[in-house]
């Protein structure tokens, strides 16, 4: 079974429940399962620390899973239009793989959350998928040939699906969020699992 590594920082749960969407959409395809993990958050104190285990949600990313995953689709909610700090302090911490290659040539996707409709949900996206392509991976984002794309008068780009929790911060998202999130995890499943059997 090929494994595909959604990642995701989460504050107030959206990014987790896109990334949930996108999970059913990589289940969808036969031969492929999702590996959720997450990141922890970070501190202005230096000293401070989180636990090694998250008390709750997925466990927290190692490196193994970079290197057993045959894809990822990494989340952050949006921050002042860029990814959250947790999530770019881990992707700064990959020197190691980085030099060994170890994520070049698989397939990537992004996603993200933001309080209002203008946000910074593309600038966003665009900030998680420079690491990728320092990483040597393959960007995918959606098509517009997906008709929520079109449709969609809340979150969804072409650059990776988003989500509007609006100013009371609801992680739900709205229907059409929903289909694009499972379109992104099918469609990144699928070209993984090409890629995958290519280089076997």
């Amino acid at each position: 079974m090929k494994e595909i590594l959604v990642l995701y920082y989460s504050h107030r749960g959206s990014v987790r429940a896109l990334a949930e969407q996108i999970t059913l959409g990589i289940h969808q395809v036969p031969g492929v399962a999702a590996r959720v993990r997450t990141v922890p958050k970070v501190s202005t104190v230096c000293e401070a620390v989180e636990d090694d285990i998250p008390a709750s949600g997925p466990p927290y990313v190692e490196v193994r899973d970079l290197e057993e995953c045959v894809g990822l689709a990494i989340g952050s909610p949006t921050r002042f239009g860029n990814m959250a700090a947790p999530m770019k302090y881990f992707l700064d911490g990959l020197a190691g793989p980085w030099v060994n290659g170890t994520l070049a040539g698989k397939p990537a996707s992004v996603f993200t959350s933001t309080a209002s409709q203008h946000g910074g949900q593309e600038s966003t996206l665009l900030s998680m998928m420079m690491p990728l392509l320092h990483h040597g991976m393959l960007i995918m984002g959606l098509p517009y040939t997906e008709p929520a794309l079109n449709r969609t008068r809340t979150g969804g780009t072409p650059y990776g699906v988003s989500h509007v929790a609006g100013a009371d911060g609801n992680p739900a998202p709205s229907a059409d969020e929903i289909e694009l999130a499972i379109a992104q995890g099918r469609r990144l499943a699928e070209i993984a699992l090409t890629l995958a059997a290519g280089r076997a």
